[in-house]
């Protein structure tokens, strides 16, 4: 019997370092981890950790929300399997559908955790509603004010006598203070 971990983390800000050192101490021989939002369907970990699964071996998971994007897919998992004949431990929920009752729990406690997912986005999504009716917009600020994105257009489209680009995008990213990721998105925005 196989112990597989597997962590989610929703940002690239959220370390999963408690989740994998849960996982750890559970005895799992392998961890996958995900970073991705629980609604994202794309869980490449998640299908590797799946694939490695044989009868008789335990998937770990820290939380049931670590795993599922809705009850439905949480249920098709459990589905899933329990017909491959592999175990689903949730450790924080204290759950494992090995027995019955950890049976009865998961499916308890994945309603509940759906639920509590609506209720945030429903509440996320009221106050940006009260917010643009106040006349103020969500979202971050951009990363780029009007000096330096004009800064990064004129660099970008400066050409050398040879016609090609005259600077490259660590130049312009360094010339305005900011990451080439930061640029690369402005000018894929700009296209």
């Amino acid at each position: 019997m196989a112990k597989i971990g597997y962590a989610r983390v929703s940002t690239r800000s959220q370390n999963d370092d408690s989740q994998v050192d849960d996982l750890a101490a559970y005895g799992c021989e392998k961890i996958f981890t995900d970073t991705a939002s629980g609604k994202n369907a794309a869980r490449p970990e998640l299908d590797k950790a799946l694939a490695c699964l044989r009868e008789s071996d335990v998937l770990v998971i820290t939380r049931l929300s670590r795993a599922m994007r809705s009850l439905k897919h949480l249920l098709a998992l459990a589905e899933e399997l329990r017909e491959r004949g592999v175990g689903l431990v949730v450790l924080r929920q204290q759950i494992d559908t090995t027995t019955p009752t950890g049976r009865l729990a998961f499916h308890i406690l994945g309603a509940i955790d759906e639920f509590q997912r609506e209720l945030i986005v429903e509440g996320t999504r009221e106050g940006l509603d009260a917010a643009r009716a106040r006349g103020r917009a969500g979202g971050r600020k951009p990363k780029l004010n009007s000096r330096q994105a004009a800064t990064v257009r004129r660099m970008y489209q400066a050409a050398g006598p040879d016609g090609k680009r005259q600077h490259t995008v660590a130049e312009i990213a360094e010339a305005v203070g900011v990451h080439r990721t930061t640029v690369y998105d402005y000018l894929k925005k700009e296209a």
